[in-house]
Protein backbone atom coordinates (compact mmCIF):
# COMPACT_ATOMS: atom_id res chain seq x y z
CA UNK A 1 0.00 0.00 0.00
CA UNK A 2 1.35 3.19 -1.29
CA UNK A 3 0.08 6.90 -0.28
CA UNK A 4 2.18 10.21 -1.20
CA UNK A 5 3.43 12.18 1.72
CA UNK A 6 5.04 15.52 2.00
CA UNK A 7 7.96 14.38 4.35
CA UNK A 8 10.60 16.78 5.55
CA UNK A 9 12.73 15.64 2.48
CA UNK A 10 10.13 16.54 0.09
CA UNK A 11 7.16 15.11 -1.83
CA UNK A 12 7.71 10.79 -1.30
CA UNK A 13 5.35 8.08 -2.46
CA UNK A 14 5.82 5.90 0.49
CA UNK A 15 5.32 2.28 1.03
CA UNK A 16 3.76 1.30 3.93
CA UNK A 17 5.67 -1.24 6.16
CA UNK A 18 4.71 -4.99 5.59
CA UNK A 19 4.79 -6.42 9.02
CA UNK A 20 1.45 -4.94 9.74
CA UNK A 21 0.30 -3.47 12.78
CA UNK A 22 1.23 -4.72 16.21
CA UNK A 23 -1.39 -7.03 18.39
CA UNK A 24 -3.43 -5.63 20.92
CA UNK A 25 -2.76 -8.10 23.38
CA UNK A 26 -4.82 -7.32 26.46
CA UNK A 27 -4.09 -8.38 30.39
CA UNK A 28 -3.69 -7.48 33.50
CA UNK A 29 -1.14 -4.85 34.88
CA UNK A 30 2.77 -4.74 34.31
CA UNK A 31 4.16 -6.57 37.62
CA UNK A 32 7.98 -5.10 37.66
CA UNK A 33 6.71 -1.66 36.98
CA UNK A 34 3.55 0.95 37.44
CA UNK A 35 2.69 2.31 34.40
CA UNK A 36 -0.02 5.33 33.92
CA UNK A 37 -0.65 6.69 30.41
CA UNK A 38 -1.89 10.29 30.14
CA UNK A 39 -4.75 10.53 28.42
CA UNK A 40 -6.68 12.72 25.84
CA UNK A 41 -9.80 14.21 25.60
CA UNK A 42 -12.48 13.63 22.51
CA UNK A 43 -14.38 16.89 22.12
CA UNK A 44 -18.44 16.89 20.21
CA UNK A 45 -17.49 18.66 17.06
CA UNK A 46 -20.72 20.57 16.69
CA UNK A 47 -20.04 21.89 20.79
CA UNK A 48 -16.35 22.42 20.26
CA UNK A 49 -16.48 23.27 24.34
CA UNK A 50 -18.12 19.92 25.20
CA UNK A 51 -16.51 16.81 25.86
CA UNK A 52 -17.75 13.09 23.85
CA UNK A 53 -18.08 11.42 26.79
CA UNK A 54 -18.88 8.27 25.45
CA UNK A 55 -15.76 8.63 22.85
CA UNK A 56 -13.08 9.88 25.43
CA UNK A 57 -14.35 7.13 28.31
CA UNK A 58 -14.06 4.24 25.19
CA UNK A 59 -10.50 5.04 24.75
CA UNK A 60 -9.80 4.90 28.44
CA UNK A 61 -11.23 1.70 28.31
CA UNK A 62 -9.15 0.75 25.31
CA UNK A 63 -6.12 1.82 28.12
CA UNK A 64 -7.44 -0.13 31.07
CA UNK A 65 -7.87 -2.95 29.03
CA UNK A 66 -3.99 -3.15 27.77
CA UNK A 67 -2.94 -3.24 31.62
CA UNK A 68 -2.26 0.44 32.08
CA UNK A 69 -3.43 3.12 34.91
CA UNK A 70 -5.03 6.12 33.57
CA UNK A 71 -3.73 9.49 34.44
CA UNK A 72 -6.88 11.97 33.88
CA UNK A 73 -7.11 15.60 33.67
CA UNK A 74 -3.48 15.49 33.28
CA UNK A 75 -2.16 18.21 30.60
CA UNK A 76 -2.45 15.45 27.87
CA UNK A 77 -6.43 16.22 28.88
CA UNK A 78 -5.54 19.80 27.39
CA UNK A 79 -5.94 20.48 30.93
CA UNK A 80 -4.40 24.07 30.75
CA UNK A 81 -4.83 24.43 27.48
CA UNK A 82 -8.73 24.15 26.65
CA UNK A 83 -9.76 22.16 29.27
CA UNK A 84 -11.10 24.34 32.38
CA UNK A 85 -11.58 22.95 35.86
CA UNK A 86 -15.63 22.64 35.33
CA UNK A 87 -15.08 20.09 33.06
CA UNK A 88 -12.17 18.48 34.13
CA UNK A 89 -14.26 17.62 37.54
CA UNK A 90 -17.17 16.36 35.63
CA UNK A 91 -14.38 14.35 33.72
CA UNK A 92 -12.86 12.81 36.91
CA UNK A 93 -15.81 11.95 38.01
CA UNK A 94 -16.84 9.94 35.13
CA UNK A 95 -13.82 7.92 35.12
CA UNK A 96 -13.21 7.43 38.76
CA UNK A 97 -16.56 5.86 38.63
CA UNK A 98 -16.29 3.56 35.97
CA UNK A 99 -12.27 2.73 36.85
CA UNK A 100 -11.75 0.01 34.81
CA UNK A 101 -7.97 0.18 36.42
CA UNK A 102 -5.82 2.20 38.40
CA UNK A 103 -6.62 6.02 38.60
CA UNK A 104 -5.07 8.85 39.40
CA UNK A 105 -6.20 12.38 38.71
CA UNK A 106 -4.85 16.05 38.28
CA UNK A 107 -5.38 18.52 40.96
CA UNK A 108 -4.79 22.25 39.90
CA UNK A 109 -5.46 25.80 41.13
CA UNK A 110 -7.22 26.49 37.47
CA UNK A 111 -10.49 27.60 38.63
CA UNK A 112 -8.73 30.54 40.09
CA UNK A 113 -9.09 33.44 37.73
CA UNK A 114 -5.62 34.19 36.20
CA UNK A 115 -6.38 37.89 35.87
CA UNK A 116 -6.60 38.69 39.50
CA UNK A 117 -3.17 37.83 42.10
CA UNK A 118 -3.91 35.39 44.10
CA UNK A 119 -2.45 34.52 47.60
CA UNK A 120 -1.10 31.24 49.25
CA UNK A 121 -4.08 30.79 50.87
CA UNK A 122 -6.05 30.87 48.13
CA UNK A 123 -3.87 28.52 46.29
CA UNK A 124 -3.90 25.93 48.90
CA UNK A 125 -8.01 26.25 48.96
CA UNK A 126 -8.19 25.79 45.20
CA UNK A 127 -6.45 22.94 45.38
CA UNK A 128 -7.85 21.27 48.53
CA UNK A 129 -11.52 21.96 46.48
CA UNK A 130 -9.74 19.55 43.98
CA UNK A 131 -8.24 17.17 46.03
CA UNK A 132 -11.62 16.70 48.01
CA UNK A 133 -13.37 16.07 44.49
CA UNK A 134 -10.50 13.23 43.57
CA UNK A 135 -10.97 11.72 46.63
CA UNK A 136 -14.74 11.47 46.90
CA UNK A 137 -14.92 10.54 43.90
CA UNK A 138 -12.49 7.05 44.70
CA UNK A 139 -9.23 8.66 42.61
CA UNK A 140 -5.48 9.01 43.79
CA UNK A 141 -4.24 12.55 43.63
CA UNK A 142 -1.68 13.98 41.28
CA UNK A 143 -1.04 17.35 42.67
CA UNK A 144 0.07 19.39 39.31
CA UNK A 145 2.16 22.10 39.30
CA UNK A 146 0.12 25.57 39.44
CA UNK A 147 0.94 28.52 37.74
CA UNK A 148 -1.22 30.49 40.34
CA UNK A 149 1.19 29.45 42.60
CA UNK A 150 4.45 30.42 40.79
CA UNK A 151 2.72 34.15 40.91
CA UNK A 152 2.26 34.62 44.70
CA UNK A 153 5.47 32.13 45.88
CA UNK A 154 8.03 34.01 47.12
CA UNK A 155 10.72 31.45 48.30
CA UNK A 156 11.01 27.85 48.34
CA UNK A 157 9.58 28.12 51.92
CA UNK A 158 6.33 29.35 50.50
CA UNK A 159 6.16 25.58 48.23
CA UNK A 160 6.98 23.63 51.40
CA UNK A 161 4.48 25.59 53.31
CA UNK A 162 1.86 24.87 50.76
CA UNK A 163 2.48 21.50 50.13
CA UNK A 164 2.77 20.80 53.59
CA UNK A 165 -0.58 21.90 54.07
CA UNK A 166 -2.31 19.91 51.42
CA UNK A 167 -0.41 16.05 51.73
CA UNK A 168 -0.91 16.64 55.19
CA UNK A 169 -4.66 16.53 54.39
CA UNK A 170 -5.08 13.84 52.51
CA UNK A 171 -6.55 10.64 52.72
CA UNK A 172 -4.11 8.54 50.72
CA UNK A 173 -0.81 9.23 49.09
CA UNK A 174 -0.43 11.86 46.70
CA UNK A 175 1.79 12.03 43.55
CA UNK A 176 3.52 15.24 43.30
CA UNK A 177 4.17 16.61 39.47
CA UNK A 178 7.25 18.60 38.37
CA UNK A 179 6.44 19.67 34.95
CA UNK A 180 8.91 21.58 33.14
CA UNK A 181 9.12 25.14 31.54
CA UNK A 182 9.19 23.06 27.66
CA UNK A 183 5.68 21.71 28.66
CA UNK A 184 4.78 25.41 29.74
CA UNK A 185 6.55 28.30 30.15
CA UNK A 186 4.01 29.55 32.52
CA UNK A 187 5.87 27.43 35.12
CA UNK A 188 9.22 28.47 35.02
CA UNK A 189 11.01 28.79 38.22
CA UNK A 190 8.81 26.17 40.06
CA UNK A 191 9.77 25.39 43.52
CA UNK A 192 10.82 28.27 43.67
CA UNK A 193 14.35 28.53 41.51
CA UNK A 194 15.07 28.89 37.84
CA UNK A 195 18.00 26.51 38.70
CA UNK A 196 17.60 22.72 38.23
CA UNK A 197 19.49 21.89 41.07
CA UNK A 198 18.17 24.72 43.47
CA UNK A 199 14.50 22.80 42.57
CA UNK A 200 15.37 19.71 42.88
CA UNK A 201 16.81 20.19 46.38
CA UNK A 202 13.43 21.71 47.57
CA UNK A 203 11.54 19.18 46.11
CA UNK A 204 13.46 16.93 47.55
CA UNK A 205 13.21 18.07 50.70
CA UNK A 206 9.11 18.27 50.59
CA UNK A 207 9.09 14.69 49.39
CA UNK A 208 11.56 13.72 52.58
CA UNK A 209 9.53 16.25 55.32
CA UNK A 210 6.12 13.99 53.80
CA UNK A 211 7.17 10.58 52.21
CA UNK A 212 4.35 8.82 54.21
CA UNK A 213 1.86 11.30 52.16
CA UNK A 214 4.14 10.83 48.38
CA UNK A 215 3.23 7.79 46.64
CA UNK A 216 6.07 9.19 43.78
CA UNK A 217 6.80 11.89 41.90
CA UNK A 218 6.28 12.88 38.03
CA UNK A 219 8.91 14.88 36.47
CA UNK A 220 8.79 15.79 32.97
CA UNK A 221 11.80 18.16 32.25
CA UNK A 222 13.63 15.93 29.36
CA UNK A 223 16.38 15.37 30.51
CA UNK A 224 17.11 12.13 31.54
CA UNK A 225 20.32 12.31 33.90
CA UNK A 226 18.61 15.05 36.42
CA UNK A 227 15.70 12.65 36.37
CA UNK A 228 18.52 9.91 37.41
CA UNK A 229 20.17 11.68 40.19
CA UNK A 230 16.69 12.97 41.47
CA UNK A 231 15.29 9.46 41.61
CA UNK A 232 18.78 7.92 43.43
CA UNK A 233 17.65 10.66 45.97
CA UNK A 234 14.18 9.85 47.08
CA UNK A 235 13.02 8.07 50.07
CA UNK A 236 12.39 4.86 50.30
CA UNK A 237 9.30 3.47 49.21
CA UNK A 238 8.64 6.82 47.01
CA UNK A 239 8.23 6.29 43.33
CA UNK A 240 10.19 7.90 40.77
CA UNK A 241 7.28 7.89 38.04
CA UNK A 242 9.19 9.47 34.50
CA UNK A 243 7.34 12.07 32.28
CA UNK A 244 10.41 11.71 30.15
CA UNK A 245 8.72 11.56 26.59
CA UNK A 246 12.06 11.32 24.66
CA UNK A 247 14.06 8.68 26.72
CA UNK A 248 11.37 6.81 28.17
CA UNK A 249 12.69 3.62 27.35
CA UNK A 250 16.10 3.75 28.88
CA UNK A 251 14.76 5.13 31.90
CA UNK A 252 12.11 2.40 32.75
CA UNK A 253 14.45 -0.46 32.08
CA UNK A 254 16.79 1.44 34.62
CA UNK A 255 19.92 0.85 35.57
CA UNK A 256 21.92 -1.17 38.88
CA UNK A 257 21.03 1.64 41.15
CA UNK A 258 16.96 1.17 40.30
CA UNK A 259 14.76 2.26 37.92
CA UNK A 260 11.49 4.90 36.92
CA UNK A 261 8.11 4.10 36.53
CA UNK A 262 5.46 6.00 33.99
CA UNK A 263 3.26 8.40 33.95
CA UNK A 264 3.57 9.16 30.28
CA UNK A 265 1.74 11.06 27.74
CA UNK A 266 2.91 8.96 24.94
CA UNK A 267 1.42 5.65 25.97
CA UNK A 268 -1.57 7.64 25.14
CA UNK A 269 -0.38 7.08 21.31
CA UNK A 270 1.94 4.08 21.85
CA UNK A 271 -0.22 1.56 24.22
CA UNK A 272 -0.26 -1.36 22.09
CA UNK A 273 3.29 -1.54 22.13
CA UNK A 274 4.46 -0.17 25.13
CA UNK A 275 2.16 -3.03 27.14
CA UNK A 276 3.66 -5.83 25.48
CA UNK A 277 6.82 -4.17 26.24
CA UNK A 278 6.17 -4.14 29.50
CA UNK A 279 5.14 -7.41 30.11
CA UNK A 280 8.74 -8.49 28.14
CA UNK A 281 10.42 -6.66 30.92
CA UNK A 282 8.63 -7.85 33.35
CA UNK A 283 9.77 -11.21 32.28
CA UNK A 284 13.33 -10.51 32.15
CA UNK A 285 13.31 -10.10 27.94
CA UNK A 286 15.30 -7.19 27.51
CA UNK A 287 15.46 -7.71 23.83
CA UNK A 288 12.16 -7.92 23.16
CA UNK A 289 11.19 -4.80 25.35
CA UNK A 290 14.17 -2.64 23.24
CA UNK A 291 13.18 -4.18 19.86
CA UNK A 292 9.33 -2.89 20.67
CA UNK A 293 9.78 0.30 22.27
CA UNK A 294 13.09 1.46 20.34
CA UNK A 295 10.62 2.44 16.97
CA UNK A 296 8.45 4.38 19.58
CA UNK A 297 10.75 6.67 20.94
CA UNK A 298 11.66 7.95 17.75
CA UNK A 299 7.91 8.89 17.25
CA UNK A 300 7.57 10.18 20.47
CA UNK A 301 10.71 13.06 19.98
CA UNK A 302 9.06 14.07 16.77
CA UNK A 303 5.15 14.06 18.32
CA UNK A 304 7.17 16.10 21.24
CA UNK A 305 9.05 18.44 19.22
CA UNK A 306 9.48 22.05 20.32
CA UNK A 307 7.12 23.57 20.76
CA UNK A 308 6.75 20.99 23.06
CA UNK A 309 3.16 21.88 24.54
CA UNK A 310 1.58 21.33 21.34
CA UNK A 311 2.35 17.30 21.68
CA UNK A 312 -1.35 17.21 22.16
CA UNK A 313 -2.29 17.52 18.77
CA UNK A 314 0.40 14.77 17.60
CA UNK A 315 -1.42 12.56 19.75
CA UNK A 316 -5.03 13.09 18.78
CA UNK A 317 -4.41 13.11 15.20
CA UNK A 318 -2.81 9.54 15.65
CA UNK A 319 -6.17 8.23 17.75
CA UNK A 320 -7.88 9.55 14.62
CA UNK A 321 -5.66 7.85 12.42
CA UNK A 322 -6.50 4.43 14.64
CA UNK A 323 -10.25 4.70 14.76
CA UNK A 324 -10.37 5.79 18.34
CA UNK A 325 -12.75 8.83 16.96
CA UNK A 326 -14.81 10.38 14.42
CA UNK A 327 -12.58 13.53 13.56
CA UNK A 328 -9.56 15.45 14.14
CA UNK A 329 -11.12 18.47 15.98
CA UNK A 330 -9.43 19.77 19.55
CA UNK A 331 -10.21 22.22 22.48
CA UNK A 332 -9.42 25.61 21.26
CA UNK A 333 -8.80 24.60 17.46
CA UNK A 334 -5.54 23.23 18.24
CA UNK A 335 -5.75 20.81 15.48
CA UNK A 336 -3.68 23.59 13.43
CA UNK A 337 -0.75 23.98 15.81
CA UNK A 338 1.21 21.40 13.58
CA UNK A 339 1.74 21.39 10.13
CA UNK A 340 1.10 18.89 7.31
CA UNK A 341 4.75 18.03 7.17
CA UNK A 342 4.58 17.39 11.24
CA UNK A 343 1.56 15.04 10.43
CA UNK A 344 3.28 13.41 7.19
CA UNK A 345 6.15 12.81 9.06
CA UNK A 346 4.34 10.90 12.13
CA UNK A 347 2.28 8.97 9.89
CA UNK A 348 5.57 7.41 8.77
CA UNK A 349 6.70 6.88 12.12
CA UNK A 350 3.79 5.59 13.64
CA UNK A 351 3.67 2.79 10.56
CA UNK A 352 7.50 2.03 11.11
CA UNK A 353 7.03 1.21 14.75
CA UNK A 354 3.60 -0.82 13.46
CA UNK A 355 0.67 1.53 15.19
CA UNK A 356 -0.95 2.09 12.62
CA UNK A 357 -4.27 -0.41 13.95
CA UNK A 358 -6.13 -0.06 10.89
CA UNK A 359 -3.35 0.94 7.90
CA UNK A 360 -6.53 1.00 5.07
CA UNK A 361 -8.29 3.71 7.52
CA UNK A 362 -5.53 5.30 8.23
CA UNK A 363 -4.27 5.71 4.78
CA UNK A 364 -8.05 7.02 3.86
CA UNK A 365 -7.95 9.64 6.80
CA UNK A 366 -4.27 10.45 6.12
CA UNK A 367 -5.16 10.91 2.48
CA UNK A 368 -8.36 13.08 3.71
CA UNK A 369 -6.32 15.37 5.96
CA UNK A 370 -3.55 16.03 2.84
CA UNK A 371 -6.78 17.09 0.89
CA UNK A 372 -8.00 19.91 3.05
CA UNK A 373 -3.98 20.58 2.83
CA UNK A 374 -4.01 21.46 -0.81
CA UNK A 375 -1.75 18.10 -1.51
CA UNK A 376 -3.19 16.15 -4.30
CA UNK A 377 -2.04 12.58 -4.57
Amino acid sequence: MQIRLPLSEGLTNYTLNDAGPLPVVKGSAPTSRVAYAAAHVVIDPLSPQKLDMEATMAFRRHLWSLGFGVAEAMDTSQRGMGLDWWTAKELIQVSAKEQGGPIACGANTDQLDPAKEPTLDDVVAAYEEQCETIEAAGGRVILMASRALVKCAKSADDYAKVYGRLLQSLKQPAILHWLGEAFDPQLRGYWGSGDVDEAMATCLGIIRDNSAKVDGVKISLLDKQKEIVMRRQLPEGVRMYTGDDFDYAELIRGDEQGHSDALLGIFDGIAPAASTALRALDAGDLATYEELLAPTVTLSRHIFQAPTFYYKTGLVFLAWLNGHQRHFVMLGGQQSARSIVHFADLFVLADKARLLADPELAVRRMKLALEIAGVEQ
